[in-house]
């Protein structure tokens, strides 16, 4: 299955996609994102500095307003 990076704060969406069977690593740090499939966010602090390093060559799922069972349709449906 594959790897997904999720920020440390969203730990309704980790249980949620662990549920699924999905490799969930906790995203700490910058380097956490490497090797994932995708990885999702917050999105509170998306480019705060102005700063757009690319980490991961995956999609990124800003995850503010949603629910788990959402955030995990829309890795699902990117991950196709």
């Amino acid at each position: 299955m594959a790897r997904i990076g999720v920020e440390q704060s969203l730990s309704y969406v980790q249980d949620a996609l662990r549920e699924k069977g999905y490799d969930v690593v906790e995203l700490r740090q910058e380097s956490d994102a490497e090797n994932c499939s995708c990885c999702v966010i917050t999105g509170l602090d998306t480019d705060v500095m102005g700063i757009e390093d690319t980490v991961t060559s995956g999609p990124v799922i800003e995850a503010r307003g949603l629910t788990a069972e959402e955030v995990c349709q829309r890795v699902e449906e990117r991950l196709r």
